[in-house]
């Protein structure tokens, strides 16, 4: 794959930053979404780079943003670390989450600065709250296992273990990566956000390994796909023969792709009483929390009602 950078932006521009941006529900949803919050002439354009590219690339990118007037900023997928480590020396400012977990999935600019956020800790948070009970931890005593030690899997684990949550979380974190410096630098995000919790962060370069871990834990826990398989590759992290723990939760966090572990948990759901959640609604929060820091509008939760009930209907239109 070869990055094509756009041409210079002839009217307000968004940009998206992934890996098969074309095939994104958001090419069709933006222009709905725009019209909603009132955002005359605004578009979205995607910028498709490889897994992992070198920093030269990433430079470039941000540096065509930075520079191009009517540029505004882009949401980042795939690339929010490798993004992070290379460009974090071209923006005048970084939130904290950016700078503590080393990740960003907003560009924006503000007086002409240009600005670096992570906004997975929000949006990851209002995507659980929708399906994770109340009480969930607290009545049950479940477990936590996350497949993937990137920046979605590092915004879920630390709103989960936030400490003023200490009432009410996991009993156990179970983190597994194939490779293991996101891992090693998971946990030291993880040991300074809350360094009581009980955790374990696994090398995982088989499947058969995330099996194993998905054996171990406890009845009414949260599974999660923070590895990306199943969207931008095929595949999932773990095989046919896995067992998932009893009246469990089961996050995929993709909602477009082969989804296969999606339909490993779907086949199992009856007989194990799981509530298998797909990453729409993630998708959703991810994107207009972005929007909202890009445009500089508010999206209230009357707003953000009305735009779930549009891609709602976008979905199903077009299933």
């Amino acid at each position: 794959m070869v990055m094509k950078l756009p041409e210079r932006a002839t009217q307000p521009a968004m940009y998206f930053i992934g890996v098969t941006t074309s095939q994104s529900s958001i090419m069709k949803l933006f222009p709905l979404w725009a019209k909603e919050l009132g955002l005359q002439g605004a578009v979205l354009k995607g910028i498709d780079i490889e897994i992992h590219a070198p920093a030269s690339v990433y430079r470039e990118v941000v540096a065509f943003i930075k520079n191009d007037p009517l540029s505004l900023g882009a949401l980042v997928t795939t690339h929010k670390i490798d993004l992070y480590e290379a460009c974090k020396d071209m923006f005048e400012y970084l939130d904290p989450y950016a700078e503590l977990f080393g990740e960003l999935s907003s560009i924006s600019k503000n007086d002409g600065r240009l600005e670096g956020h992570a906004k997975d800790p929000i949006s990851s948070g209002l995507s659980m709250e929708a399906f994770i009970p109340p009480q969930f931890w607290k009545d049950h005593g479940g477990e936590v296992f996350i497949m993937g030690a990137g920046g979605s899997a590092r915004a879920i684990a630390a709103y989960l273990f936030n400490p003023k949550k200490a009432h009410n979380m996991p009993s156990r974190l179970y983190v597994s990566n194939r490779t293991t410096p996101r891992l090693l630098r998971m946990k030291e995000i993880m040991q300074e956000i809350n360094p009581q919790i009980h955790a374990e962060y696994i090398h995982s370069p088989e499947p058969t390994i995330n099996d194993e871990i998905l054996s171990r834990l406890k009845p009414y826990s949260l599974v999660v796909n923070a590895t990306g398989l199943g969207k931008d590759r095929p595949g999932s992290p773990l095989t046919d023969a896995c067992s998932f723990p009893l009246h469990s939760l089961v996050w995929e966090l993709n909602y477009r792709g082969d989804l296969k572990f999606m339909h490993q948990a779907l086949a199992q759901k009856e007989a194990k009483h799981l509530h298998v959640e797909d990453g729409w609604l993630y998708f959703i929060h991810g994107w207009t929390q972005v929007i909202a820091q890009v445009f500089h509008v508010e999206i209230d939760p009357e707003t953000f009602a009305r735009i779930e009930s549009i891609s709602h209907s976008f979905r199903r239109g077009s299933a």
